[in-house]
């Protein structure tokens, strides 16, 4: 088969445990698209969160950010299609997130914000930190997420976490029946609450056919629960061998681990020795 479009999530599968792209990815990517074939960054991140990678691979197509909520034109600074929260919407699930007493950021505008730290928000920070002034990401610290719900233009995705898994997903449920939203775990603790209706997967499908690219050609990368519908939508889906068991059972193939060569190696069998 011949692919025209590669689809990569970012963590856990671009990038390995320490938020690097590994070198040999990188060439493999760069020789992938000096074949023809496109290059896509399909992330649960917001987008200045993405942006430092497509940055470093030089890469042209919008990103697909916050799990299909919106694509990100980052060559003219600009969301593109998009279906963030209504305000009503935000409000609502602020408050029983207060009720229940999780713990969430939020991905508004042009920076995520939050009100305590965490272990994620740490590592975030401390990712931050290592990055060049000018794509470093806007993470803002603030005290009330109630007032900023009042002042900001689009809320994109809440992003709260948990380590008591029952009772987070628990809410999980409670959040699609009693408010009709998406909610898709983004890593063994965290849970990422969307518009109802957005997946990495159904905004994939989208652009692609505007494009005019057949699912069929499409190779598509990822390792969570929010990149299922993109891995079964895609001609081949690609698991990484460190995604959860669902994960790798609705795969086509599944690599070696994000701290391996894995995605070079695939993208050299399934690609670039494609004639």
């Amino acid at each position: 088969m011949k692919y025209r479009l590669v689809a990569l999530d970012l963590d856990g599968t671009l990038l390995d445990s320490q938020l690097q792209i590994r070198r040999e990815t990188i060439d493999a990517l760069a020789r992938v698209r000096a074949k023809g074939v496109q290059v896509m960054i399909v992330t649960g991140r917001h987008h200045g969160a993405a942006y430092p990678y497509w940055r470093q691979l030089g890469l042209e197509l919008p990103a697909i950010c916050c799990n299909g909520t919106y694509m990100y034109d980052f060559r003219a600074g600009r969301p593109l299609a998009s279906n963030p929260f209504s305000r009503q919407e935000a409000c609502r699930l602020l408050r029983l997130i207060r009720d229940r007493g999780i713990y969430t950021m939020i991905y508004a505008d042009d920076f995520m914000a939050y009100e305590r730290e965490s272990y994620h928000v740490n590592k975030l920070l401390d990712w931050s930190a290592t990055l060049p002034q000018d794509v470093r990401p806007r993470i803002d610290r603030i005290d009330s997420f109630e007032r900023m719900l009042d002042e900001c233009e689009t809320v994109w995705k809440f992003a709260t976490a948990g380590d008591d898994l029952t009772s987070m997903s628990a809410f999980a449920a409670d959040l699609e029946t009693t408010l009709g939203l998406s909610a898709e775990w983004s890593a063994h603790n965290r849970l990422d609450i969307a518009h109802a209706g957005n997946s990495k997967g159904r905004r994939l499908n989208a652009w692609i056919a505007e494009q005019g690219i057949a699912r069929d050609e499409v190779i598509a990368f990822g390792d969570q629960q929010n990149d299922i519908e993109m891995l079964r939508m895609a001609g081949l889906g690609v698991a990484m061998e460190n995604s959860r068991a669902e994960v790798r059972a609705c795969a086509d193939w599944v690599t070696g681990s994000n701290d391996s060569d894995a995605i070079a190696d695939t993208l050299q069998r399934f690609v670039l020795t494609v004639a």
